[in-house]
């Protein structure tokens, strides 16, 4: 059975803040120019946002570059940042460090990546982009010289086995001039294209991590907006890499989150259980009560 395929100038993998920032700054561009330029972006997540989990604080610059009236258009970045704390944590006490310049979040927001993205489709979708949520890109499209010409979605109605079944149908090719791949860290795809392309030859390893975070809803009495806390230290050693967040957003909530170097030598170690450790330390534990 053939693939039914459409063409775009631009395919974009991946609806997050980077792919539809690309998307809504090609049509920018095409508008500038008196130029019409087809634009698809594929999410494989069931709606945009539904795969981003990052509680985040964002440096609005390029924001302020790509949609200058972002406030007026109902951008959705409402707690301003307040307060920078960087502690060294040990077992029964903290020690207050010199917050590094990269991690001065004076004139930055925290925010809510998931409904950031979301409003980026918004101003993405008025630009004229298409936006196709629920389709993941499973296979690259090369041409007979071996140049990408697009991405195929993943077939639809197969078995365990990945045997078709009565409801099979198979997946779309979305063909374009340029590809764009934003997966984000380790995208399927992009690995394909890192060993076709040899694109991590003579470049530094990446460094990995694994990342617990949770939103809580915490008693309007301790909860401070715009308040930024990092920690490094207690519960994991100084031989393991790691460190914590806590960032006071809107509505009494509470990001916070853990996250450890995938480099620990301890077999034993549960990123997991570190995480609910670290919420028992006393500079900690007020804020969840």
């Amino acid at each position: 059975m053939e693939r039914e395929s459409m063409e775009y100038d631009v395919v974009i993998v991946g609806a997050g803040p980077s792919g539809l920032s690309a998307a809504i700054r090609l049509k920018q561009l095409a508008a500038e120019h008196n130029q019409e330029v087809g634009v698809c972006v594929l999410e494989k997540g069931s709606e945009v946002g539904a795969h981003i989990l990052s509680g985040a604080v964002i440096e609005p610059r390029a924001l302020n570059e790509l949609i200058p009236d972002w406030k007026e258009r109902g951008a959705p970045l409402n707690t301003p940042a307040t307060e920078d704390r960087f502690l060294l944590l040990t077992r029964e006490t903290s020690y207050k460090l010199p917050t590094p310049p990269q991690m001065n979040n004076h004139g930055n927001y925290i925010i809510s990546l998931g409904n950031l993205c979301r409003w980026l489709a918004t101003q993405a979708e008025e630009l004229g982009v298409e936006i196709y949520p629920g389709f993941a890109a499973a296979e690259v499209l090369y041409n007979d010289d071996g140049v990408v010409v697009g991405v195929a979605t993943g077939d639809m109605g197969v078995d365990r086995e990945g045997k078709p079944t009565d409801q099979f149908t198979p997946g779309m090719e979305l063909r374009a001039r340029y590809t764009v791949f934003a997966e984000g860290c380790r995208g399927s795809l992009t690995k394909l294209l890192f060993e076709r392309f040899k694109l991590r030859e003579g470049v530094d390893p990446q460094t990995y991590g694994i990342g617990l975070k949770e939103l809580w809803e915490v008693d309007p009495a301790r909860h401070q907006p715009g308040k930024i806390v990092h920690t490094v230290g207690w519960p994991l050693d100084a031989s393991t890499y790691g460190g914590s967040f806590l960032y006071h957003l809107e509505n009494n909530q509470v990001a916070v989150g853990f996250v450890i170097g995938l480099g620990y030598e301890n077999p034993h170690l549960s990123p997991f259980d570190e995480f609910q450790r670290f919420k028992t330390h006393p500079d900690i534990r007020p804020t969840f009560e």
